[in-house]
């Protein structure tokens, strides 16, 4: 193995520990959802554990991240690709910096839920601007319309849910690690 073979070796299992400690997951948690056992998971992270690549693909599914980024060494590579979700209409695109942290765009064509127990409430934080048509943001007991090109910032733990007002609307929003979770909990019930 070359020194530049063993500095792309440790970096990947310094990324895999990382991103599991930005997800707030313990070896356990990880190790469930990679199907490897949590000593095997340890060793993989600590080095004494040869990294094999059916391992990186399976980690890379379970830490929501592509091999590619996991395995990435060139700091030329600024363009980040979408990852589409047509069944929900999102796009969305994780920073790099921020593990954890995720920009999603979206359209929405239907108004908010009537009902108030609909609402979700959930750890984190979210920022979002419409970038067209005007979205109404049902927050507590309050209600906002948000025209194009405004933002809103709100603490999720606000029973919130958002819809369109009349018409198709988009919006881009940034979610922290807790805020995506939340919402990925909501897609699944």
């Amino acid at each position: 193995m070359t020194q530049e073979d063993g500095d792309l070796d440790g970096l990947v299992r310094a990324r895999i520990r990382a991103l599991r400690v930005a997800q707030g997951w313990s070896l356990d948690e990880l190790a469930t959802r990679a199907k490897l056992s949590p000593s095997s998971l340890s060793r993989i992270e600590n080095g004494q554990r040869r990294l094999a690549l059916d391992q990186l693909v399976t980690l890379a599914r379970a830490l929501d991240t592509s091999l590619d980024q996991l395995v990435e060494t060139d700091t030329d590579d600024v363009i980040v690709s979408p990852m589409l979700d047509g069944g929900h209409g999102t796009m969305r695109w994780p920073i790099k910096a921020e593990p954890g942290m995720t920009v999603m765009r979206q359209r929405m064509t239907t108004p908010p839920p009537d009902n108030p127990a609909s609402l979700r409430a959930h750890s984190g934080r979210e920022w979002l601007v419409v970038l067209s048509g005007t979205a109404v943001l049902l927050l507590g007991n309050r209600r906002f319309r948000v025209e194009t090109n405004q933002a809103a910032e709100f603490p999720t733990m606000l029973p919130h849910a958002i819809g369109t007002a009349g018409g198709p609307c988009e919006i881009l929003g940034i979610f922290d690690r807790e805020a995506r979770r939340g919402h990925n909990a909501d897609k699944k019930a």
